[in-house]
C-alpha cells in the first residue's frame, strides 16, 4: 500500500508541541479565510478547506493525535505503513470526503461527523451533514447613548464579520440597561444540514454622557448652585432624559445632598430608576469691591458654624 504522508500540524500552521487551544486557534483562523461561504466557486480554497478539517479532526481529539504521533515517519513519500502497538483493532472503512491517509489510519466512520456541504459551522470542527445541526448563537456589542437607551425604539445596527457586511433594524426597549442582552432570532452563524441558523445577541453598552453619569438603573446630574441659592432656596431649571422640569431647591441645602425625580432613570415599570440630582455649591472666584465687602460684613454678623469638631 503506499499512501502519501500528511503533515496536520503543517496543514495548520502549528508545531507539535503546540496545545490544545494552539491548534483551535489555528483551525479557526483558516477556517475563515477558506471556508466556502466565502470562497464560492472557488476548488482551491474547498480543498484547502477540506484538508483544514481533516488535519483537525485528527488533533483536536487527545487519542487520535497520539496515534497520530505514533506514525512518524513510517507515513514518509507513501513508504509502507508499519502499525504501531494496538492499532490491529482499528476499523477501516474507504470513503471519498477525507484523503486516503486520513481514510486509511481513522476509517469512514471513525467517530467524527462529516458534512456534505459548507453551510456548517466552521468554528465547531467538520458538522455532520447526515444530521442538521442548529448554528452557533453570536454576540456582539450594541454602543448606545443614553438618551437612545432611555427612549428605546428602532435603530439600524451594522455587523462586519469575516468580510462580511450586514445591516439590521433592531427595536430597542426603552429603558434598556446597560449589559442587557437583545436576542434577533435567526441572525447567528448558519446551520448545517438544513438546520435552524444561530440566533445573535447584543450586548448593550451604554455610552459615556457629557452630563450625566449613570449608575445601575439610576442616572445622576450634578447641579451647581450659587451660595444664596443654596443659603435661601431657589427654582431651577434641571434637565433629564425626556426634557428640563424646574426643580425646587430647599432653603438651606448643602452641597452633596440628592434630590430624587422618581422614574426619571433607566428600566421599566416597577423596577425603573430615579434621577438624582446633587447638589454642588458654587462660590465666585473672583470678587469686586463692593462683593467682598458683603462677604466680610456677612461673616461678621453671621453666627453659622460649618464645623462641629
Amino acid at each position: 500500500m503506499g499512501v502519501e504522508y500528511k503533515d496536520y500540524y503543517k496543514l495548520l500552521g502549528v508545531s507539535r508541541s503546540s496545545s490544545k487551544d494552539d491548534i483551535a486557534k489555528a483551525f479557526k483562523k483558516l477556517a475563515r479565510q477558506y471556508h466556502p461561504d466565502l470562497n464560492p466557486n472557488n476548488k482551491d480554497a474547498e480543498a484547502k478547506f477540506k484538508e483544514i478539517n481533516e488535519a483537525y479532526e485528527v488533533l483536536k481529539d487527545e487519542e487520535k493525535r497520539k496515534l497520530y504521533d505514533q506514525l512518524g515517519p513510517n507515513w514518509q513519500h507513501g513508504q509502507n505503513f508499519q502499525r504501531p502497538p494496538g492499532f490491529e483493532n482499528m476499523n477501516f472503512q474507504g470513503g471519498g470526503d477525507f484523503s486516503d491517509f486520513f481514510e486509511t489510519i481513522f476509517g469512514g466512520g471513525g467517530g467524527f461527523r462529516r458534512s456534505g456541504g459548507f453551510g456548517a459551522d466552521p468554528f465547531g470542527g467538520y458538522a455532520g451533514g447526515s444530521r442538521p445541526r442548529r448554528g452557533r448563537d453570536v454576540e456582539a456589542t450594541l454602543n448606545l447613548s443614553l438618551e437612545e437607551a432611555y427612549n428605546g425604539g428602532r435603530k439600524a445596527v451594522t455587523l462586519q464579520d469575516a468580510g462580511t457586511t450586514k445591516t439590521l433594524e433592531v427595536n430597542i426597549p426603552a429603558g434598556v440597561k446597560d449589559g442587557a442582552k437583545i436576542r434577533l432570532s435567526g441572525q447567528g452563524d448558519k446551520g448545517a444540514a438544513g438546520g435552524p441558523n444561530g440566533d445573535l445577541y447584543l450586548k448593550v453598552a451604554i455610552m459615556q454622557h457629557h452630563r450625566f453619569n449613570l449608575d445601575g438603573v439610576n442616572v445622576v446630574l450634578d447641579l451647581p448652585l450659587a451660595p444664596w441659592e443654596a443659603v435661601l432656596g431657589a427654582t431651577v431649571r434641571v434637565p433629564t432624559l425626556d426634557g428640563e422640569i424646574e426643580l425646587n431647591i430647599p432653603p438651606g441645602t448643602s452641597s452633596g445632598r440628592k434630590l430624587r425625580l422618581r422614574g426619571k432613570g433607566l428600566g421599566s415599570a416597577s423596577a425603573r430608576g430615579d434621577q438624582f440630582v446633587r447638589i454642588m455649591v458654587k462660590v465666585p472666584d473672583s470678587l469686586t469691591e463692593k462683593e467682598r465687602a458683603l462677604w466680610e460684613s456677612l461673616r461678621e454678623i453671621s453666627g453659622f458654624t460649618p464645623r462641629d469638631f
